[in-house]
C-alpha cells in the first residue's frame, strides 16, 4: 500500500522500491551485455585518454598547441603499440614453429603419467586416455563454423585496435565539451560535489592504470629474469604474457603458473622445473603483493577483495577478458560516486574495505512471569 506524506510526496513500501531496484539493475546489465562491442573501446578510449591527459597537459604548459600535443601523444603511444605487437608477434612465431616437437613431447608425457595416474589413483587407464585424446582432437580438429568464428574474432579486434587511437584522440579534443556536459546536466547546486567527485575519479584512474604500467614492467621483467636462469624456452614471451595476465586481479596469476608450469613439462627432461618455475613465481608474487601493489600502484581502489573476486568474474562473464581488467576500476569508480550521494553512502561502505569493530547481536530478554500463590 502506498504511503503519502504530503499531496506531493509519494512514499513506496521497501517491497516496491527493491522491485525497482532489482529491475533498473536488470535492464542496465541487459544493456551493457548487449552493448559491449561499442561499450568496451569507448571505455578503453576513456581509460587511456585519462592517462594521456597528464602527457598533454605537459606538452600544453610547455607552450604546445593543445590540437598538436594530442596529436603527438596519440601518435607516439600507437607508434609504441605497434613496435610492441611486431616483437611479440615475431616471438609467438618460434612457439608456433616448435608446436610438432611440443606436440610430440606432451604423447611421451602422456604415457608415463597415465600409467601412474591409473595405478595410485585406481582410474582405468583406457578412460584416462580417451578423455586426453579427445580434448586434443577438439583442439587441433577445428570444424569450419569454429575457424570462421575465430578469423570474425580477430577482425573484430582488428576494427577495435583501429578505432581505438580514433576515441582517444576524439575524446582528449572534446574533453572541455563533455566537462561542460556535466556540470550543465548536474546543476549548480552540486557543482562542489561533482567537482570532488570528478577529482576523486581521475586521481583513482591515473594512479591505478599509471601504477599497473609500471608493475606490468616490473613483473615482466621477474619472470623473464627468472625463467631464462632455469633455461625455459620462450622465456621472455611467456614472462611478458604472464606478466600481463597478473594484471586480472586473483585469477591471472593462477592461469600466468599453469600456463608457464605446462611449457616447463614440455620444453624439459626433468619434470622438477615445473617445480622450479612454480617456486620462482611464487616468490614474484610474494614481492609483487607485498611492494610492488601496495608501494607502486598504491592502493589507489580501496575495495575489498570479496567484492572485487566477484567484480573479476562477473566483468569476465559480461564481457571477457576486457571485463576483467576493467571490473576494479569501474567498481571504484561506482564506489566514490555511491560515497557521495546521501542515499548510496550505505553502499559504498559495502564495497569498501574499512573494517569497522564487530557488532554483537543481542537477543531480547525473556521476561519471567512470577507464578501466582493461591
Amino acid at each position: 500500500m502506498l504511503k503519502s506524506t504530503s499531496p506531493d510526496v509519494v512514499k513506496f513500501p521497501f517491497y516496491a522500491k527493491s522491485a525497482f531496484i532489482l529491475t533498473g539493475i536488470f535492464v542496465f546489465l541487459t544493456m551493457l551485455f548487449i552493448g559491449k562491442s561499442i561499450i568496451i573501446p569507448i571505455l578503453f578510449g576513456f581509460v587511456f585518454s585519462i592517462l594521456f591527459s597528464t602527457v598533454v597537459d605537459f606538452l600544453v604548459k610547455h607552450k604546445v598547441d593543445r590540437l598538436i600535443a594530442i596529436i603527438i601523444t596519440v601518435f607516439t603511444a600507437v607508434l609504441i603499440g605497434v613496435f610492441v605487437a611486431v616483437w611479440l608477434g615475431s616471438k609467438a612465431n618460434l612457439l608456433v614453429d616448435a608446436f610438432p616437437l611440443l606436440k610430440e613431447k606432451f604423447s611421451q608425457l602422456q604415457a608415463q603419467f597415465v600409467p601412474w595416474l591409473s595405478r595410485n589413483f585406481n582410474v582405468d587407464g583406457a578412460k584416462i586416455n580417451g578423455w586426453i585424446e579427445g580434448a586434443r582432437h577438439d583442439l587441433m580438429n577445428l570444424s569450419s563454423q569454429k575457424i570462421g568464428n575465430t578469423i570474425k574474432n580477430i577482425m573484430n579486434a582488428s576494427v577495435v585496435l583501429f578505432l581505438l587511437p580514433v576515441y582517444i584522440f576524439l575524446i582528449l579534443y572534446y574533453q572541455p565539451i563533455m566537462l561542460e556536459f556535466i556540470h550543465r546536466a548536474i546543476g549548480k547546486e552540486h557543482e562542489k560535489d561533482l567537482g570532488s567527485v570528478l577529482m576523486q575519479m581521475q586521481s583513482i584512474l591515473k594512479g591505478y592504470f599509471a601504477g599497473l604500467l609500471i608493475e606490468l614492467v616490473i613483473v615482466a621483467v621477474l619472470n623473464s629474469i627468472g625463467l631464462l636462469a632455469l633455461g625455459i624456452q620462450f622465456a621472455i614471451l611467456i614472462g611478458i604474457l604472464g606478466a600481463v595476465l597478473n594484471m586480472i586481479p586473483y585469477i591471472g596469476g593462477m592461469i600466468q603458473l599453469v600456463i608457464s608450469m605446462t611449457i616447463a613439462l614440455l620444453t624439459k627432461d626433468d619434470p622438477m622445473y615445473a617445480v622450479y618455475v612454480a617456486l620462482v613465481f611464487f616468490a614474484i608474487q610474494v614481492i609483487d603483493n607485498n611492494f610492488l601493489i601496495p608501494k607502486i600502484v598504491g592502493s589507489k581502489v580501496k575495495i575489498n577483495a570479496l567484492v572485487a573476486i566477484v567484480a573479476v568474474i562477473a566483468g569476465g562473464e559480461f564481457w571477457g577478458v576486457p571485463g576483467m581488467f576493467l571490473a576494479l576500476p569501474i567498481t571504484a569508480i561506482l564506489k566514490v560516486i555511491f560515497d557521495h550521494i546521501e542515499e548510496l553512502k550505505a553502499w559504498g561502505f559495502l564495497l569498501g574495505d574499512t573494517m569497522p569493530p564487530m557488532v554483537k547481536i543481542k537477543l531480547p530478554r525473556k521476561r519471567k512471569v512470577a507464578a501466582k500463590v493461591e
